[in-house]
């Protein structure tokens, strides 16, 4: 069997354990008890199966959360977070349909204690806008799990939500509300600061409310780490792993133009890659090598890639942290740059092992950057020294040249002035723009090539 073959079985096998869980109707189960909804589910299961799979529609990297990054007084109180309360927040999904099911993933990846969840909703925001506490009437469905309208997700678990119906243009914003009766009782919980998205709390049962307008506000994402979509046979997710200039610093809250967005606008507007999700699976400060904000991207693959459902492709644009808190020594830069090749190399074996295609991006300027740029250019001769391995080890099944999309070619150690946010690291969305543009689209077409899984 062709490596292509053998990808489409695994993702059709990976579809057929996923839909198992699929239920009757909520409110069906809800009067009948998830254990008669059984034989119902397995033929809802096997219709399913025979249209599609599973894909992951959106999806953000769980970390541990900074005491500076919490929920806002009154919602943090000491050993305990959302006592009573309502937290109302709107993800960027990628793909959709007229009448689709989707399903929502919640993770305790960090928690200190049990997280119980006593009631969730989804609606369409209103005005379909991110960062509304607004939704539209007549759009909000409930979500149950297992037939039952609350959970509990352990410590270091997810919940997965039974499959609900709704329709959802692709590229477009859902709104997804959580009520905690008695909160989680640790100071310590999972969430994604960097969300660029605002979130709305407010103390009481406010699930099914319209507005949430007079409410708190903070820009995290907190629990929600996923939404999978029943795609399409040859619906499939490019997951990307980096650090903040994928997470979005220097984007426009509540804008959706980080490179990941703009790159699915471009993916979407052509009919043979309309059918792709793009997973942003990247946090400020991480690392490949070693723990920063969040766990390193070699300890986090297997939750952050490989669990994912319906991943065809990897992009791997990360690497700039490791080199810039190493220390700005000729031999420390050298083994950085050694250990970032070696780890690259281990991630694709890990990736082609599933039979993901893996595309390395080159490693963008910092030159000017004050916590970065080392005076005498030990951390950019080890960036230069990994940027040529990307691009001339033949490891990556492609290579997108992110460092020459927005260097100055005037001075190729810096960012253009332009796209510059001013700290010499970070991009505007104009220059997100440019890193979106230097993703050949033709990469994600349905006929995709296997990968390389040689022992190169």
């Amino acid at each position: 069997m062709g490596r292509s073959s053998a990808l489409a079985v695994s993702l059709a096998t990976a579809a057929v354990l996923a839909v198992g869980g699929l239920t009757t109707s909520p409110a069906a189960d809800s009067e009948r008890g998830a254990t008669n909804a059984a034989p119902a589910a397995a033929a809802r299961s096997a219709a399913a199966t025979a249209s599609g799979h599973w894909v992951n529609t959106w999806t953000s990297m769980p970390q541990p959360t900074e005491p500076g990054n919490m929920p806002p007084a009154p919602f943090t109180q000491p050993g305990k977070v959302l006592a009573d309360s309502t937290l109302r927040q709107t993800v960027h999904v990628s793909t959709g349909g007229s009448r689709l099911r989707l399903r929502l993933r919640f993770s305790n990846a960090f928690g200190g204690a049990d997280l119980p969840l006593t009631a969730v909703s989804v609606a369409l925001p209103a005005d379909g806008r991110a960062g509304t506490g607004a939704v539209q009437p007549g759009t909000t469905r409930k979500v149950t799990f297992g037939g039952r309208a609350s959970t509990v997700v352990p410590v270091g678990a997810q919940a997965v939500s039974d499959p609900l119906d709704l329709g959802l243009r692709p590229g477009s914003n859902l709104t997804v509300t959580l009520y905690l009766a008695d909160g989680q009782a640790s100071d310590a919980v999972t969430s994604h600061p960097g969300s660029r998205t605002t979130s709305y709390m407010t103390s009481g049962n406010h699930v099914d409310d319209p507005d949430l307008g007079g409410a708190a506000t903070t820009a995290h994402w907190y629990f929600l780490s996923g939404v999978e979509v029943l795609s399409k046979p040859a619906g499939a997710a490019a997951v990307v792993v980096g650090d903040s200039l994928t997470d979005g610093r220097g984007s426009t809250t509540d804008g959706n133009d980080r490179w990941p967005d703009r790159l699915l606008a471009r993916l979407h507007a052509r009919p043979e890659t309309s059918g792709v999700a793009v997973l942003n699976q990247a946090a400020g400060g991480n690392r490949v090598l070693n723990d920063g904000l969040g766990p390193n991207a070699s300890a986090r693959f297997d939750r952050d890639v490989l669990a994912q459902s319906g991943v065809g492709w990897l992009i791997l644009f990360e690497g700039v942290n490791d080199i810039g808190t190493a220390d700005a020594t000729e031999a420390a830069q050298r083994k950085v740059a050694e250990d970032l090749i070696a780890a690259y190399g281990q991630l694709v074996v890990r990736a082609h092992a599933q039979g993901i295609l893996v595309y390395g991006a080159t490693l963008t300027p910092f030159g000017g950057n004050s916590g970065y740029d080392d005076p005498d250019g030990h951390r950019e001769a080890a960036r230069q020294t990994v940027n040529r391995w990307i691009r001339t080890s033949g490891r990556f099944d492609t290579v997108l040249d992110f460092d020459r999309a927005v260097r100055d070619p005037e001075r190729p150690r810096r960012l253009r002035e332009a796209w510059d946010t001013g700290d010499h690291l970070h991009l505007n969305p104009a220059g997100y723009q440019a890193l979106a543009d230097a993703v050949p689209v033709r990469l994600f077409g349905p006929r995709r090539p296997a990968p390389d899984v040689g022992l190169r």
